[in-house]
């Protein structure tokens, strides 16, 4: 390996938490196709298997951690939360938390276009690296890495409106209790168009609460927030 490569590895396994017992695995996990493209004498793999194998060890891996984590959450929640934390967005944000792009191998065409920090890449990167971890130490070590040292950032999942469907929570809730319907209503809106606020009243029965957020469905979701807080305090 050449210093770089020596340099990205001890970095790399440094901030994993994972030594790498068969260090060709790391280095393809960092080759892109547009390197492996430009150097077909080399004898060396892109990383493109190995990203296919790190989606289904990643996605087996935070679906666990979800399970454990959030046992009251239903399986469509999960899976909102499973997909908001294995996107591309979240990947590559995670990708640079570790430095990927310093380390990935590009063609000379795709680095001068910012390769380096492209999302699809840096995502796929990491996907593939995870699957080297796998290969090397086996599950354990993936789930090590995954639930443990990177976290995973699962702390991306305290932003449970952006998982959990208040609405229909609190729709189930009233049909089985009482077999009424809440009742939304836009109350007040400002802002400018590109950023507006929205103000929604939920009335049911004896119960109004009040909901804000940049979207009607957003305030509505807020406005359910609250109505289910206030029907568990009473129960």
């Amino acid at each position: 390996m050449s210093t770089t490569e020596e340099d990205c590895r001890q970095v790399l396994e440094g901030t994993l938490g994972y030594h790498f017992r068969k260090p060709h695995l790391l280095a393809e996990a960092l080759q892109h196709r547009s390197y492996v493209n430009e150097h077909p004498q080399a004898d060396v793999r892109d990383n493109e298997r190995l990203e296919f194998l790190g989606d289904a060890v990643l996605n087996l891996v935070v679906s666990h951690v979800l399970m454990r984590q959030n046992p009251d959450l239903s399986e469509g929640e999960l899976s909102r939360a499973r997909a908001h934390l294995v996107n591309e967005t979240h990947l590559a944000q995670v990708a640079r938390s570790l430095h990927l792009g310093d380390c990935v191998r590009l063609g000379r065409g795709e680095s001068q276009t910012g390769g380096h920090d492209k999302p699809s890449i840096l995502s796929d990167t990491l996907e593939a690296i995870l699957a080297a971890v796998y290969l090397d130490g086996g599950f354990d070590a993936a789930f090590e890495v995954i639930d443990r040292r990177l976290a995973f950032r699962l702390d991306a999942v305290e932003t449970p409106e952006a998982i959990v469907d208040f609405k229909s929570r609190l729709q189930e809730h009233v049909q089985n209790q009482e077999k009424i319907v809440p009742v939304y209503r836009v109350v007040e809106e400002s802002g400018p168009d590109h950023d507006k606020t929205f103000v929604v009243e939920l009335r049911l029965t004896q119960l109004k609460t009040i909901g804000t957020g940049h979207s009607k469905k957003a305030a509505e979701q807020a406005a359910a927030k609250e109505a289910l807080k206030h029907i568990a305090g009473h129960e």
